[in-house]
């Protein structure tokens, strides 16, 4: 059983990296846009505060940009999720009345990627809100400093919120997750999946609005909120740093909003 359960880790870890290196090569080479996330990067670095007209929005366009949020959203949050994934993994390897355990895997994954896909939806209705209404540059970046920053200080506000805390519970604890929340059969691994997704949406939803502040395809900043959510789901116990992200949001956005 051992061994087994070693060969199902790993070979879910490969199919975890493999769907993530994807993902990330995707959202480098641009995710359908005009320019790729490398040029956009380089242009924030030596140009900032650079302003490009926005791209027409049309329906092609429309899906392009969910997605250019979705799959930025499987490279960022699948890496975070994968302690959880594994875990999952071997429970069902030891429950003699699951037949196809990978099956089971995958449709928990999948339950997991229905909530960030609907979040993904939400952010391209909100990036056409702010495109339209003139607050967000072709560069996918809001115009609006003060905006900017109470975004920011928004986010501060949030990390030591009651429900971000009480979501983050459940990131950092996936056993105490699969202990209240199990559900037998691949309708309970869709929806356990969707319910670790709830969670995790709970905990990242205000950070991943922050890509709205350095820009959407930065990839710095991608990278930079990935490490952050990644690090933060693995600081168990460790609630100083949500308390002192907290601060340095707060105290960035206000910088941003009186410098405006």
């Amino acid at each position: 059983m051992d061994r087994i359960l070693k060969r199902d880790r790993l070979i879910v870890a490969v199919g975890l990296a493999l769907v993530v290196v994807l993902a990330a090569v995707y959202t480098v080479m641009g995710a359908g846009m005009p320019m790729s996330a490398i040029t956009m990067t380089q242009m924030a670095i030596e140009m900032p505060g650079m302003m490009m007209a926005s791209t027409d929005w049309t329906p092609r366009y429309g899906l392009l940009v969910f997605l250019m949020w979705w799959v930025m959203m499987i490279a960022m949050m699948v890496p975070s999720a994968a302690p959880t994934v594994l875990l999952y993994t071997g429970l069902v390897r030891k429950n003699k009345n699951t037949e196809r355990p990978y099956a089971s895997v995958s449709v928990f994954l999948s339950g997991y990627l229905i909530v960030w896909g609907a979040f993904s939806f939400g952010a391209t209705v909100l990036q056409w809100a702010l495109v339209s209404i003139g607050h967000l540059s072709g560069m996918m970046e809001l115009t609006k400093a003060p905006v900017a920053g109470m975004l920011m200080m928004a986010a501060g506000i949030y990390q030591v919120s009651s429900l971000k805390q009480a979501c983050l519970r459940h990131c950092q604890h996936p056993l105490i997750f699969f202990m209240h929340n199990w559900k037998s059969g691949t309708y309970g691994a869709l929806r356990m999946g969707m319910q670790n997704g709830y969670f995790c949406l709970g905990c990242c939803w205000v950070l991943m609005a922050l890509l709205f502040v350095g820009g959407v395809m930065n990839l710095l900043w991608i990278a930079a909120l990935a490490l952050f959510v990644g690090f933060e789901k693995l600081a168990v116990d460790r609630p100083w740093l949500t308390k002192i992200s907290s601060i340095a949001l707060i105290g960035v956005g206000l910088w941003i909003v009186m410098a405006a």
